[in-house]
């Protein structure tokens, strides 16, 4: 027979590895999501940096081919795991956050560098805040790409800070995704 601080202490552990459990799986999930998305944008500043006049069909581009690669990422873990992982309410999540992002860029009047630094910092603040729920590693990642954006924005003049761009924010995205899945 066990006492109560014995209980108490197994109980402890069980919801330790439980909440553990938790984080593994989503940082999994999560892992891949960010391995794509750093590639697409890693791809969609080298194509804007090589073909600056066709940015916004680049970055349409992106996003379609980004929702796409979400919807086949859920279905191949809902294959494998019976969990869904991305459906309607995370598409019209996505939806919403991309149309306030829209709205600033065009109330806002930005221009091309700035939409460039906006994207990113609007993004990873949504990284930042899944940090406080899953786990700091959303927390480093999004500070890290949001910092190292603007010393780019700062002091990286013209074109190159595409290229600085394709470093920080798309291979940003892609070494956090291999970090979270060694987590």
């Amino acid at each position: 027979m066990i006492d109560s601080k014995q209980a108490t202490d197994a109980l402890a552990d069980i919801e330790d590895t439980v909440r553990r459990v938790r984080q593994s799986l989503i940082y999994r999930f999560t892992s891949t999501i960010m391995l794509m998305w750093g590639a697409l944008v890693f791809a969609g500043d080298i194509l804007s940096w090589l073909r600056p006049g066709y940015g916004l069909y680049i970055w349409i581009g992106v996003y379609v081919l980004a929702t796409a690669g979400l919807f086949a990422l859920s279905a191949y873990n809902h294959a494998q795991s019976r969990i869904r992982t991305f459906d309607r309410r995370y598409l019209l999540s996505f939806l919403f956050i991309v149309a306030f992002g829209i709205f600033c860029c065009v109330f806002g009047q930005f221009t091309p560098r700035q939409q460039t630094t906006f994207w990113p910092v609007y993004v990873m603040l949504f990284y930042m805040m899944a940090g406080v729920w899953f786990g700091t590693a959303f927390i480093v990642i999004g500070a890290a790409i949001i910092a190292l954006t603007l010393i780019g924005y700062v002091y990286i003049p013209g074109m190159p800070f595409l290229l600085w761009m394709a470093v920080v924010n798309g291979g940003g995205l892609f070494v956090g995704g291999l970090w979270m899945r060694r987590s």
